[in-house]
């Protein structure tokens, strides 16, 4: 048997009741004449673990901060576990990875999770705490010495100290290297194991491909594209031929057989196209063949294409109080 992360005794092997973690409904969020979110609604099971991808000024920060409880929707209502965001959060079911914070002067690592740890009903134990966050050699050493990528880990160590059933992160991954990537996210498919649920944004589109098992794109506010990974490349559609130019006039490509958009980048042209075979030999007639490449649409052209370019500022990421104000991270000072 083990203790739950809200104190219920669950028998090993014995699978936790799935229901609903995280739940927005109708919500909007307006700061002055900007509306950074419009009419939100998502859903997110117990156990699920989900990449929210947005470019920036898509309403991802506010929608954070809200799930957080650290704004207040406008309208609508946001729920995690059937309860009020701050409820939830003092209860100790909800951890946070965010980017902001400074470190504190002349205090271990060690210290500060143990610290941290001791303000929730049924926290996680430090060491545990620091052996997942991949810190287990480093609890003796005063956070002010750390290198960014430790730093960054001991945010992570925070963010699992009160031993959450949902962990929300925040560009985890920013600042450590290709190792330290690869070592976090087999310590988050670990915890996701234990049937945690976690939601995270990144801008690395490769970790949301490999690591989520579903992927949320918000652009302006709304949910435009919810599924798995596969299932967001195929409404990309298509594929992607690419040449070289060498000089090559671009006037006839829009036409060719299938193509549907046309790229040009430097001297070589990246056209997307419903049917790459009559494109290919439409190319070839027009002896337009040279370092050519035919690849199936990614999950990066999936995205330009549901998100565009450009659009607002999210007003969210500057509005928002600290976590601190609601438990869910120590004052703003410590990491």
């Amino acid at each position: 048997m083990r203790a739950g992360a809200t104190g219920r005794t669950v028998m090993a092997g014995t699978a936790v009741p799935r229901g609903t973690a995280v739940g927005f409904s109708g919500v909007t969020r307006n700061f002055g004449a900007v509306r950074a979110v419009a009419g939100l609604d998502l859903e997110i099971a117990q156990g699920e673990t989900v990449a929210l991808l947005g470019r920036n000024g898509a309403g991802k920060s506010t929608t954070i901060n809200m799930l957080l409880g650290l704004l207040p929707p406008g309208s609508g209502t946001v729920r995690l576990f059937g309860d009020e965001p701050a409820a939830a959060v003092r209860a100790g079911r909800v951890g946070a990875m965010l980017q902001d914070g400074k470190p504190v002067p002349r205090v271990t690592v060690r210290e500060l999770i143990g610290f941290v740890a001791a303000t929730y009903p049924h926290p996680m134990d430090v060491s545990e705490a620091l052996e997942l966050a991949g810190l287990a050699d480093f609890g003796g050493r005063r956070i002010d010495r750390l290198s960014g990528g430790q730093a960054q880990r001991v945010r992570f160590a925070v963010a699992l100290a009160g031993n959450p059933e949902l962990l929300v992160l925040d560009e985890p991954t920013a600042a450590l290297d290709v190792e330290a990537r690869r070592a976090f996210w087999h310590s988050m498919r670990g915890y996701a194991r234990r049937g945690n649920t976690i939601l995270f944004s990144t801008h690395y589109l490769e970790e949301a491909d490999d690591h989520a098992d579903r992927i949320v794109v918000i652009d302006r506010g709304r949910v435009v594209a919810d599924g798995s990974g596969a299932a967001i490349k195929r409404r990309a559609g298509g594929s992607l031929v690419s040449f070289d130019l060498a000089g090559a006039g671009t006037g006839p490509l829009s036409g060719l057989p299938g193509v549907t958009a046309v790229e040009i980048r430097g001297d070589r042209a990246l056209l997307r196209t419903s049917d790459s075979d009559a494109t290919v030999r439409a190319l070839a007639g027009l002896d337009l063949i040279r370092g050519l490449q035919v690849s199936p649409a990614g999950l990066e052209d999936a995205f330009l294409l549901l998100t565009g370019a450009g659009g607002d500022t999210d007003p969210g990421a500057e509005n928002a109080r600290t976590p601190a104000d609601h438990g869910v991270l120590p004052p703003k000072e410590t990491v």
